[in-house]
């Protein structure tokens, strides 16, 4: 029974979910209905049952201006946008609404109303949309040294901070699914789909990349997790730049392959469109090395902060830091011999250097040899065993190449590391 529900749930949502985390959630719902007899539980897709069961499944974990990069190039996007028409923006997974919030805080703080931006917030979860629409979070929603933006745009209600209306006006939350989503028209200029496409297999992220194209339009902008933009960019996307490799774009070949009269816009004019950046070749496509994700306020009046690499070590001596920035920008300019040489040439001066193992697996994944991007992400890991963009990668590269088992034991401790990065007491 719990492999057919097991099955059944991934058929449904997409998620790739271990035999426990299945009969956790079922004792739980079990418990709550007073079934004694495992054979008396079989709840149905749609049913009220089924969706209290996803509920326990899915992982709603997240907080307010997580990874401050993603919103900063956001506002960028939507600001070039706006000289065109208003936008229309998809955040998907949305949790409890704390991403949709943050955007809906980066626009009003930028001086950008709501009748000239809308969000749409989705969730599979009925019970992350019902938190997301009360909008109360506690402590744990607001991480990071500056927390300003809090005082200004929530009220403390005891231990809880409410939404102010103002960040309200923005959104619009509803529960949906990724994979039956109907055509927005017109569709979206600008998705977050974030830290998703760790929990499917292979032939989901091809899915669920597809769904996405479809919403997108061709000259839309898909923001993903920084782990995530390889996956996707297997299927469809090819990064807007070397320095931010979570912004994507669809492939020229994507766009292109859509009919004419639906790469119009709502009016059935042509929309103004900048260039987009042609598919990735398969031979070296770039490597995505992560952007630093320090949540901090964005006060409107500030310019918009430059996307750095990962951060340097502390402890990194100064020739070794202009090694493994040299070795960063061969590989952001698509030289994978010359980043793999500066990353060798660093580690033979300080071998546990566990960013220089990380970029050297991402170098060896892009030049097609994946056992030695493994090798290279286990050592980075046996480093830093709270690298969690080196177990992302290690996550996705084992379940392409079939080893479902071992994929899912990295997307676990990923997805652990993740529910705690960042925390700090507010």
């Amino acid at each position: 029974m719990i492999q057919h529900l097991r099955e059944l749930l991934r058929e449904t949502t997409g998620l790739v979910l271990s035999t426990a985390d299945v009969e956790r959630a079922v004792r739980e719902r079990m418990q709550a209905g007073g079934i004694r007899e495992r054979a008396d539980y079989a709840p149905l897709p749609a049913s009220a049952e089924f969706e209290a069961l996803v509920d326990l499944v899915v992982v709603p974990e997240s907080w307010m201006l997580r990874d401050a990069a993603v919103f900063q190039e956001a506002l960028r996007f939507v600001r070039r946008r706006m000289a065109v028409r208003p936008v229309r923006i998809l955040s998907l997974p949305c949790a409890g609404g704390e991403e949709a919030y943050s955007m809906a805080l980066t626009l009003l703080e930028a001086g950008i109303p709501a009748t000239r931006c809308r969000i749409d917030a989705m969730d599979l979860s009925g019970a992350a949309i019902a938190r997301a629409r009360e909008g109360r979070y506690t402590r744990n929603a607001f991480r990071g040294a500056d927390l300003s933006f809090r005082d200004r745009w929530f009220t403390r209600i005891g231990d809880e901070y409410l939404v102010d209306d103002a960040l309200r006006a923005y959104i619009r939350f509803s529960q949906g699914n990724l994979f039956a989503l109907p055509l927005p028209e017109p569709r979206y200029d600008l998705v977050f789909c974030r830290n998703l496409l760790i929990y499917f297999d292979d032939p989901t992220r091809i899915r669920a990349a597809e769904a996405l194209a479809a919403v997108l339009e061709d000259d839309g902008l898909l923001l993903s997790g920084f782990a995530e933009a390889p996956a996707f960019c297997r299927n469809g996307f090819t990064p807007q730049s070397a320095r931010t490799g979570f912004a994507l774009r669809k492939a020229a070949r994507v766009a292109a392959s859509r009919p004419a009269a639906a790469r119009r816009g709502a009016a059935g004019k042509p929309l103004a469109s900048p260039a987009v950046p042609a598919a990735v070749p398969a031979a070296s496509p770039p490597v995505f090395v992560p952007a630093a994700s320090q949540p901090v306020s964005m006060p409107a009046a500030s310019p918009p902060a430059p996307v750095r690499s990962a951060p340097l070590a502390p402890q990194v001596p100064p020739q070794a830091q202009d090694l493994l920035a040299q070795a960063q920008r061969e590989a952001d300019s698509g030289r994978l011999p010359e980043a793999e040489a500066a990353c060798r040439a660093l580690l033979a001066r300080q071998p546990d250097q566990a960013q220089a193992w990380f970029l050297l697996g991402m170098v060896s994944e892009s030049a097609g040899r994946p056992q030695a991007a493994i090798e290279y992400w286990r050592r980075c890991v046996y480093l830093d065993p709270d690298h969690y963009e080196a177990l992302c990668s290690l996550a996705l590269l084992h379940e392409r190449l079939g080893d479902g088992a071992a994929g899912d034991g990295y997307r676990r401790r990923a997805a652990r590391i993740y529910g705690r990065r960042g925390s700090v007491d507010a």
